[in-house]
């Protein structure tokens, strides 16, 4: 967490110059890619917001202050003075001169700190998994991310499926995970509430799909396999953060490119129950 609180900082040094990417990432000793996509995840918003959001608190400061609008448009890089009040109005709700008046409610961003924190009680059950390539044949949506409680869209998407396309799907299986997967897939960078992805009803297979169904070919490579169990879907949804949050930072991996398969095996009455969650993964030295 160290190197990511120095990228910050990187951040920080110079709110109204352009960002370069590459070297905040290499300050926090990874990727670019995976720099993005962790970030994403950790602060549930992409480094892009991030910085927008700094820039507009930044140039916030200088508006109250008495700045003049097209000077303060200028050196956080927007084009015209019209459009830094746009932004502005987009993040605050109001103009830069409703900004000054008494008692003006304004938004602000403040600087992001990452911490590591370990808990004794969390138990993170895992595997590294080198896995020949396979493919995933089913059905497919496109769905908001929802981060706690039930997924309205996925539940409706599932009650559209005739349990005949499932039993099909079955007998395609060859190869872990078994059983039918739930797999996501394409998620939008930001990985915030309501962004979208797509969402999978599918089987894992090495032979040949049928006529009729979406296919995935997913290649070769190394999976980290988390597995738990308790209510649903609480105890799934935690898998991810969890993931992020401590078993990336404390292990030699960064988050590949690639579909997050979930398979479930639910108990009588669907409420509790086992899962494991598939994340493909490559080796944090490794070019990406």
């Amino acid at each position: 967490m160290h190197e990511w609180n120095r990228a910050i900082e990187l951040i920080e040094q110079d709110l109204a110059a352009a960002v370069d990417m590459k070297a905040v990432a290499r300050t926090a000793l990874t990727s670019e890619y995976h720099f993005r996509r962790m970030f994403a995840s950790l602060a549930g918003m992409p480094v892009s917001e991030y910085v927008r959001r700094r820039r507009l608190t930044a140039a916030t400061a200088e508006i109250i202050a008495g700045a003049g609008v097209l000077d303060v448009a200028v050196r956080y890089g927007y084009g015209s003075a019209e459009a830094f009040s746009r932004a502005f109005k987009a993040y605050h709700g109001l103009t830069p001169s409703d900004a000054r008046r008494p008692n003006a409610v304004l938004r602000s961003q403040p600087q992001l700190r990452f911490h590591l924190r370990i808990e004794g009680n969390i138990d993170m059950k895992h595997r590294i998994v080198n896995k020949a390539a396979f493919r995933l044949v089913g059905r497919k949506a496109r769905v908001p991310l929802v981060h706690e409680g039930p997924n309205p869209a996925i539940i409706e998407f599932q009650r559209s499926i005739d349990p005949g396309v499932t039993r099909r799907l079955l007998e395609l299986v060859d190869t872990e995970p078994t059983g039918p997967v739930s797999v996501t897939v394409n998620i939008e960078e930001s990985r915030s509430e309501g962004s979208e992805l797509d969402y999978w009803h599918a089987v894992a297979t090495t032979g040949p799909a049928p006529e009729g169904f979406d296919v995935l070919e997913v290649p070769a490579g190394q999976w980290v396999v988390f597995e738990t169990e308790g209510k649903f879907p609480e105890v799934l949804q935690r898998m991810w953060a969890d993931a992020a949050t401590e078993w990336f930072p404390a292990n030699p991996y960064r988050w590949a490119p690639g579909p997050e398969l979930l398979s479930v095996k639910a108990q009588p009455g669907g409420t509790h129950g086992s899962g494991q969650l598939w994340i493909p993964v490559e080796p944090e030295g490794q070019p990406a």
